[in-house]
């Protein structure tokens, strides 16, 4: 009886654990909300007017920096160029040191960066939201809208799949 009910047990547990996993849902549009004037919405036709960038092709590793994907043939627009219009809200440009970014995908997973990580630093320039991977352009590709920071030292724990929202954040 008791190797019955363990068994059940073992059962239920093991299509709860799949159930609870989460898939990582494409996504059609890119919400910019938080500390600024106009939040904006970012729909697939409004990504595929900006320019492109050329993207190198980055090998993504696991967290023991083992190689587990290559991805070629990549174009994107560069963050920065995104963000362009962004007025942020703020009373002196010394509060803008205190200003992040937290990235959220439509499975919830979140990644965040600093405002000098951004637009201080030469890694800023190598930030992404891919628009086309070998041929398949972006309505095409799975894991749209897709962001990748492509000089990570250890590329895979910061692109995010399925990317929905960037809210724009103050230290308090």
């Amino acid at each position: 009886m008791k190797l019955r009910i363990a068994i059940l047990l073992l059962a239920v547990l093991t299509n709860y654990s799949v159930i609870a996993q989460s898939s990582i849902r494409p996504t059609d549009s890119l919400f910019v909300t938080g500390k600024i004037k106009n939040p904006l919405i970012f729909t697939l036709a409004d990504l595929d007017t900006f320019p492109k960038t050329v993207i190198k092709t980055p090998i993504t590793s696991s967290q023991n920096r083992e190689a587990k994907d290559t991805l070629t043939g990549m174009s994107g627009i560069p963050i920065k160029t995104l963000l362009k219009s962004i007025q942020y809200i703020y009373d002196e440009s010394k509060q803008l040191n205190e200003f992040y970014f937290v990235f959220v995908a439509s499975d919830g997973y979140r990644v965040v960066f600093s405002w000098n990580e951004l637009y201080t630093s030469n890694t800023g320039n190598n930030f992404f939201i891919v628009t086309e991977i070998d041929g398949k352009k972006l309505q095409d590709l799975e894991q749209r809208i897709f962001f990748i920071p492509n000089t990570d030292l250890q590329r895979g724990n910061r692109k995010i799949k399925g990317l929905k929202t960037i809210e724009v954040r103050q230290i308090e």
